[in-house]
């Protein structure tokens, strides 16, 4: 049986006589579902190379480690496709997806992914992981994704999501003159009962906060930075829309007001997607623990259409 490169933590002399249970919950962060899944492998958690029970008492310089047994992604088709890597270490990979293609394989859509390329990327590294994105990226939303090695990373960086820690920050270009230079749009999403792959704000849906501020006001547009407390569903589409400023390109959540209009025509000749880019991702990262940022510049066709707002 093989296994991802250990965990390890020196138990320091404040720690004397802790349980075992607490320093793999306090201080290593290991959630309850996976320590139950760690008990059962046969090396997953010892103490001073020796398989332990998580009740027994540990002492001061004690060597713990935690170990995950290696898997992959055996239904996912190995595919040589370009991949553009911001990072990658033994804990994660750091990618800028393409708008247009999708991250993961889905019913009917079985190939030409991120998933895909990633498999094959690791297979010709000799990697063995299975792939594991920690967020998702609508499939026409360019931009920076982080993709776990193992089910710890992956746990880590879900939970800082849920506590609102991770720093998720965005470009868009949306429609109109904006009176705020900044604001923050407070409105609850949920699915558009007669549209059920649509959502709205309505008063009974889920919690949702976008904050943004105004990069660049051009004549009739606007590139704009986003910055979540939430994560629904299409939420910064759905906000910008609430807001009376569309994201320019977007086919779904847009408005009367700028579907005919002139300038929506010669965007659609330079744009065939949202104006959407995920440019900025923080967070705490689970080996070093300390604060990581990884960024994606413009993508060429988001960089045209900026030339070409600021030339109107």
């Amino acid at each position: 049986m093989s296994y991802y490169e250990p965990l390890v933590y020196i138990v320091p002399p404040e720690e004397d006589g802790f349980v075992l249970k607490t320093i793999l919950q306090k201080r290593l962060m290991v959630s309850r579902k996976l320590l139950s899944r760690l008990k059962l492998t046969e090396q997953g958690i010892t103490v001073n190379g020796v398989r332990q029970y998580i009740s027994i008492k540990v002492n001061a310089g004690d060597r713990v480690e935690v170990r995950m047994e290696e898997e992959q992604s055996e239904d996912i088709l190995p595919q040589d496709l370009p991949l553009h890597i911001i990072h990658e270490d033994e804990h994660l990979l750091i990618v800028a997806k393409d708008a247009g293609i999708i991250v993961h394989p889905t019913h009917g859509h079985y190939v030409n992914t991120i998933a895909n390329a990633v498999v094959y990327h690791w297979q010709q590294a000799g990697i063995t992981c299975r792939f594991r994105p920690v967020h998702r990226l609508d499939q026409e939303t360019s931009g920076v994704l982080a993709i776990a090695k193992n089910p710890y990373v992956h746990q880590q960086i879900s939970e800082q999501m849920i506590q609102h820690k991770v720093k998720k920050e965005y470009l868009a270009f949306v429609w109109g003159v904006l009176n705020e230079p900044s604001g923050t749009i407070n409105g609850p999403i949920d699915r558009d009962p007669e549209q059920p792959h649509v959502r709205i704000v309505t008063p009974g849906g889920y919690s949702a906060v976008t904050h943004y501020e105004v990069v660049e006001q051009f004549a009739y547009a606007a590139l704009v930075r986003i910055w979540l407390e939430t994560g629904r569903t299409h939420q910064i589409r759905v906000h910008m829309k609430y807001l009376g400023h569309p994201l320019i390109g977007d086919k779904v959540y847009t408005l009367p007001a700028f579907e005919g209009s002139k300038a929506a025509a010669e965007a659609a000749e330079r744009l065939d997607r949202q104006a959407l880019h995920a440019f900025r991702l923080g967070f705490v990262h689970p080996g070093t623990r300390e604060w990581a940022e990884y960024n994606a510049p413009l993508p060429v066709d988001l960089a045209a259409l900026q030339a070409w707002l600021q030339g109107n």
